[in-house]
């Protein structure tokens, strides 16, 4: 779930929609660092977790254009959730909630700007 939010805000700011999985991990770990404050170690190993998410989520765009989108976005959820249990491998107790707040926050500026809550 928290990726599909990170994804999402992504994909409804202009430019970014293709931006490479490269990019887009660099991003979210920046992202990351700057909310839960990482250590050299765990940025590292958090840019692994969200390349890896970012690659297979491009790859399974690529096989989905023109349809399916409801099956997509509940892969993308499995794969968001196994990505969240990975970080949450990374980050102390500490961190993991202030990254529960990040998110609760994200989520509420994500409903703000759009009508219907921020999904499309």
């Amino acid at each position: 779930m928290t990726f599909l939010l990170i994804s999402a805000t992504a994909m409804a700011q202009p430019g970014q929609r293709n931006m490479d999985p490269e990019e887009m991990a660099k991003r979210q770990t920046e992202q990351l660092k700057e909310a839960v404050g990482l250590d050299n170690e765990q940025e590292k190993k958090a840019h692994e977790i969200y390349l890896e998410t970012g690659k297979k989520m491009s790859a399974m765009r690529e096989e989905m254009q023109g349809g399916g989108f409801e099956g997509m976005r509940e892969k993308m959820q499995e794969m968001r959730a196994e990505q969240d249990k990975e970080l949450k491998k990374v980050l102390t107790e500490a961190q993991w909630k202030k990254y529960e707040k990040f998110q609760e926050e994200r989520r509420s500026r994500m409903g703000q700007g759009r009508p219907g809550g921020g999904r499309r």
